[in-house]
């Protein structure tokens, strides 16, 4: 039997604040006791599955690109909608892989800079051959 990913944690400044916006990105609950302030926040997963987000207060900045990072696929909007939505809730553009042919990913930075992806939802994909990315 192989092992299960339990957690994807991040170094921050904010636990709490960077914890609250990756809550409003994926729809995970934070936990009762996390509050502003405290050295580490957990987010858990809304069907009660894993990986449960982690995010630990660590004094130094980000000051390279992530070796790993998320990529996002939309389950009930477009791959643009969820770019405008996650922009919306405080992401910032890296890069803007999308063409015009309906293809291509959108490269985001939460507010502390780490980097996720943006793909296309599976009902985007199913009328094209060409890989988004791996």
């Amino acid at each position: 039997m192989y092992p299960r990913i339990r957690n994807i944690s991040f170094d921050c400044h904010d636990t709490y604040t960077l914890a609250g916006f990756w809550s409003a990105v994926l729809g995970y609950a934070r936990l009762p006791e996390d509050v502003p302030g405290d050295p580490e926040a957990a987010l858990l997963p809304p069907d009660g599955a894993t990986p449960n987000m982690f995010f630990q207060a660590v004094p130094e900045d980000k000051v390279t690109k992530n070796r790993v990072h998320i990529c996002l696929e939309p389950v009930d909007r477009t791959r643009d909608e969820e770019v405008e939505r996650v922009l919306g809730l405080g992401a910032t553009m890296v890069t803007d892989r999308r063409r015009t042919d309906g293809t291509g990913w959108a490269v985001l930075a939460d507010p502390e800079g780490n980097e996720f992806c943006v793909v296309r939802s599976a009902g985007e994909r199913v009328d094209t051959t060409v890989e988004d990315h791996a």
